[in-house]
């Protein structure tokens, strides 16, 4: 089993990625456990390696960190519940579209604890929730809000960076990005889904689900 780290508070972007990289390392060596860890961070965004300027809407709202993990422009901040996922591939098997398909099936498994249903669309990474009870798009289709973004980067097939799951953030928050490069679809989160789940609540669900999908 991974260790499960909570840290309190908020924990700052940069200090994060560098516990999370020497965490890696140290995994890979086998001086450490694969580790789980769960923070919060101050009002932030992050790039992506597919990461498009012109994405960034307004670039003075927070400060803008560029990252190594796949994917675009998202947001963090208090309220949402980022998920580190430091899990040693070398012995889970080397193949990264597995990977990425065992975290939606973990946010998926977390959400439908709370009767939510969660779901993934082809070219659009994430977890998205649809929202019938909102009027369609202009092109008709109907109306979906993402509720969980997922970016990885893999270091000698040790993961690193991981999910995150909106609880109660500031959703006017993720204005100052095209939220991982898509236009036309909402943020949601499970308070604005009419739950009163507090952050403690998706902890323990994302715990109980985990080896149901990722074995022990």
């Amino acid at each position: 089993m991974p260790e499960w780290i909570t840290s309190p508070g908020l924990t700052e972007y940069d200090d994060a990625v560098a516990w999370m990289e020497d965490r890696v390392a140290a995994i890979h060596a086998g001086e450490a456990e694969e580790a789980i860890w769960l923070v919060e961070h101050p009002p932030l965004y992050t790039a992506g390696t597919s990461a498009k300027p012109s994405d960034l809407v307004d670039p003075e709202r927070f400060p803008v960190h560029d990252t190594r993990r796949g994917g675009q422009y998202t947001y963090h901040g208090p309220g949402q519940r980022v998920i580190y996922v430091m899990l040693d591939l070398n012995t889970r098997g080397k193949d990264v579209r597995r990977f990425v398909e065992q975290l939606e099936t973990w946010v998926i498994a977390t959400l439908d604890s709370f009767n939510i249903r969660g779901e993934i669309r082809d070219g659009r990474v994430g977890v998205w929730v649809p929202r019938p009870e909102k009027p369609p798009l202009p092109d008709g289709s109907p109306r979906e809000d993402k509720i969980a973004a997922i970016g990885i980067r893999l270091r000698k097939w040790v993961s690193y960076h991981g999910i995150s799951i909106n609880v109660e953030p500031e959703l006017d928050h993720f204005d100052g990005i095209v939220p991982c490069g898509i236009s036309g679809h909402g943020v949601t989160s499970l308070v604005d889904l009419g739950l009163p789940v507090a952050m403690t609540d998706l902890d323990a669900a994302l715990r109980a689900s985990f080896d149901d999908v990722f074995g022990t």
